[in-house]
């Protein structure tokens, strides 16, 4: 049966939780599937799973129910009591009615033809992973403003499919794995058990937000690198999926006149990255 299941994992979001879910509310058209000019209603779930939260986090999207429910969706919310995401992707996985399913950060913004493209394209029988095309969210502070426009224009996120933040898979996708392990990096981990010419990057556009800061930076930064090695030493058969580009030299140098301050800035967080504690770190937003 067509459908999709949004699993939306949040800790302490309630700052952020609800412009999440209103920017799931404003899709248009909604997600539908069939053929004709008027696509048949696609049945839509949405759990949010607030895990170890000290805020108001699971109060602010139960506020939601009935707006939900008009636009003819299911929705729930999960109140654990112990945080992690894994835990919680998995929680919402056990309750998922649909076999096609989308995680969604609980910080990011979808536009709103985005849930009905990826809805679209994971009723297959195919194994598919897919995103929509991410925008970083306006920073706030001088660093990461500086950091940005860098960020935005290496091989990561210029091509392929990062999924940062977002990404859905299809039926047969989501049975490549069972539970999600207990690792750091879940989006890291999702996109390498599909080969590149099984992911599709849609059109619809997402906001994502980088942290604010140097030293949340740095701290974040440090994370992605401990999570894409632990990656490599627990799952070395998922690294054949890598197609990671490298800046040839040229491209650096020519990143570099362009922006002095930007590439010194991002520079400078990868270098810190390489150094120091990997314990106790936050997410810093």
């Amino acid at each position: 049966m067509a459908g999709l299941s949004v699993i939306i994992p949040a800790n302490n979001e309630a700052a952020h939780i609800g412009a999440c879910l209103e920017a799931l509310l404003k899709s248009n058209p909604k997600p539908g599937y069939g053929s004709g000019s008027i696509p048949v209603p696609m049945p839509i779930e949405v759990i949010v799973v607030a895990n170890g939260c000290e805020d108001k986090t699971a109060a602010v999207a139960q506020k939601f129910d009935r707006r939900f429910a008009a636009m003819g969706w299911d929705f729930s919310v999960l109140d654990l009591p112990e945080g992690g995401k894994m835990a919680a992707l998995n929680a919402g996985d056990a309750t998922a009615m649909h076999r096609a399913r989308a995680y969604l950060d609980a910080d990011v913004l979808l536009s709103p033809i985005l849930l009905d493209q990826m809805a679209r394209v994971l009723q297959t029988e195919k194994p598919v992973y897919a995103s929509g095309q991410c925008r970083i969210t306006p920073p706030e502070t001088w660093a990461t403003k500086a950091y940005a426009r860098i960020y935005a224009q290496v091989p990561f996120m210029t091509h392929g499919v990062p999924g940062c933040g977002l990404f859905g898979v299809s039926s047969s996708g989501r049975r490549r794995w069972g539970e999600f392990p207990d690792i750091i990096s879940d989006d890291t981990y999702v996109r390498l058990n599909f080969a590149p010419d099984e992911r599709l990057k849609l059109r619809g556009t997402y906001e994502w937000p980088l942290v604010e800061g140097l030293q949340n930076l740095v701290k974040v930064r440090r994370r992605q690198n401990a999570g894409v090695s632990e990656i490599k030493k627990k799952y070395q058969r998922l690294m054949g999926n890598d197609d990671k580009r490298r800046l040839s030299g040229f491209a650096i140098v020519r990143l570099a006149l362009r922006d002095l301050l930007g590439f010194a800035v991002y520079s400078g967080v990868a270098v810190a990255s390489k150094f120091g504690s990997k314990s106790g770190w936050s997410r810093g937003r």
